[in-house]
């Protein structure tokens, strides 16, 4: 199906992750011209550019203003203009720790890294959309954010305000500036990347794959997928403030037996 995509310029944040990468990879077949982010992953990132196409890369650490702001610029000038962010960047805490034993600074930590990081992101998006007056942004939340996720409640919280509140925010904000331009959101559920390596052998995916109609994670090309078809105005273009779960059928309940 034609996308509508090529041509346009493309931000994509956490490209030298798994879920990123995969995005990188799909709008660059499309025809879009994209900028791949990174923050620590410069040898990922320059392997991902060099294989499609070349593509610009750029350092920034989402949590500071001005490396946002930069990272931004850098795109207007790399790329023409700056059309559709996909806004993939996040940080899971692996350590199991529940409220009464989480420190307050892995919470500001976790937040910081997630929410605000995606807000400062949506923020120099949306600027360059009241510069063009278009655009499409998606944000990716997690099912965390859905059903909660024990031993994580920072990761949870973060997730759940992006993909709500602010997403629901976002979407009636920015047709001020851009009558047509969208926001969405994805939420992905257990997935196969470096953020949960060692998470997902066959075990766990037994376990885990019990509160799910589908028994098996997804691979990082099922999120890029509804990612790509959310950016797109062909696809999507009538779609706005909308979450959508990639995760087999999760539910917060268990629906196999053991």
């Amino acid at each position: 199906m034609e996308t509508g995509l090529a041509g346009k310029g493309v931000v994509v944040t956490g490209a030298s992750g798994g879920i990123g990468a995969a995005c990188a990879r799909l709008f660059a077949a499309e025809g879009a011209k994209v900028l791949v982010h990174y923050h620590r992953g410069a040898d990922r990132a320059a392997a991902l550019a060099a294989e499609i196409g070349d593509a610009p890369a750029a350092q920034a650490d989402l949590t500071v203003e001005d490396d946002v702001d930069r990272l931004f610029a850098t795109a207007r000038d790399e790329l023409g203009s700056v059309d559709v962010c996909a806004a993939v960047a996040g940080v899971w805490p692996s350590e199991d720790l529940p409220v009464w034993e989480l420190p307050l600074e892995r919470w500001e930590l976790t937040i910081r890294q997630n929410l605000t990081a995606t807000f400062l992101t949506a923020r120099a998006f949306l600027r360059e959309v009241a510069r063009t007056g278009r655009g499409s942004l998606v944000l990716v939340g997690s099912t965390a954010g859905r059903f909660g996720e024990a031993g994580h409640a920072d990761y949870a919280a973060a997730k759940a305000a992006l993909q709500s509140g602010l997403l629901l925010s976002l979407k009636n904000e920015v047709t001020r500036v851009a009558p047509l331009a969208r926001v969405n959101a994805v939420a992905p559920g257990w997935t196969e990347s470096p953020m949960t390596r060692g998470h997902v052998d066959a075990d766990a995916v037994r376990r885990i794959s019990r509160t799910m109609a589908l028994r098996k994670v997804a691979q990082p090309e099922d999120i890029a997928a509804h990612v790509v078809a959310l950016a797109s105005d062909t696809i999507s273009g009538h779609v706005s403030g909308q979450l959508v779960t990639v995760a087999g059928g999760m539910e917060g309940r268990v629906v196999h037996d053991p």
